[in-house]
């Protein structure tokens, strides 16, 4: 099993979020494994809005690869939840409030989990890596950039917990989250108090406290479900 931790991102360098997992022979060809990288993330950066309808053929010559890897990668995105069948090939999923919210629900139980962990397991390069990313994301000005870098850091986390179940559920849930949430826009404030939640889960990681870690990452992520709910409730007037 090779296990690759990276993030979902529109850059060059970070192509996907949180880990994507191959196995030799598990049927699963290293084209297919690769077309459905590139596909994942093309979905995941909104290239194909939801309810597209995606066909083999029309993929295959978009990315110029033969129908077999497009088809494994479209039945691999089913499974993950992203996709869903249709009369004519696969449909991107469009997910309503309510599986935003179960998802969230979801998510806080996982990663406040990871967090309790990784104050546990860490290693000084995961602190590191957390502290950089945590630091980088506070030089910076463009609340895209910002946004990016804090989804570095919520993965990076996930890694810090060492237990690949809950990295890899997590991973499937916020590329859900992802795509069925592309109106969600943190403010100017909304970032600077992300900041300060994150400095307390790294903190609390740092001092190897479990119990504080899992508080303060459920307690951040418990106040982005609200947000989000408000913001439903805005948009249902």
């Amino acid at each position: 099993m090779r296990i690759h931790s990276c993030e979902i991102s529109r850059t060059a360098h970070a192509r996907c979020y949180g880990v994507v997992v191959t196995a030799a022979g598990n049927g699963r060809s290293e084209a297919g494994a690769a077309q459905y990288e590139r596909l994942r993330d093309d979905v995941l950066a909104g290239r194909f809005p939801a309810g597209s309808v995606l066909l083999e053929t029309t993929l295959a010559a978009r990315y110029g690869v033969s129908r077999t890897p497009v088809r494994e990668a479209l039945g691999r995105l089913e499974q993950d939840g992203l996709l869903k069948r249709a009369a004519r090939g696969y449909q991107v999923r469009a997910g309503t409030s309510e599986d935003v919210l179960e998802i969230y629900e979801a998510r806080i139980a996982l990663e406040a989990q990871a967090a309790a962990s990784a104050a546990l397991r860490r290693t000084d390069l995961d602190l590191a890596r957390l502290r950089h990313l945590h630091a980088t994301a506070g030089e910076r000005t463009d609340p895209a950039e910002i946004r990016e870098l804090n989804a570095q850091w919520h993965a990076t986390l996930w890694q810090a917990g060492h237990n690949t179940t809950i990295q890899t559920l997590l991973t499937r849930l916020t590329a859900q989250l992802r795509i069925y949430d592309r109106g969600s826009h943190e403010s100017a404030e909304d970032l600077e108090i992300t900041r300060d939640e994150h400095e307390r889960v790294l903190t609390a990681i740092a001092d190897r406290d479990s119990e504080a870690a899992r508080d303060a990452l459920a307690a951040h992520l418990g106040r982005s479900r609200e947000s989000r709910l408000a913001a439903f409730a805005r948009d249902s007037l």
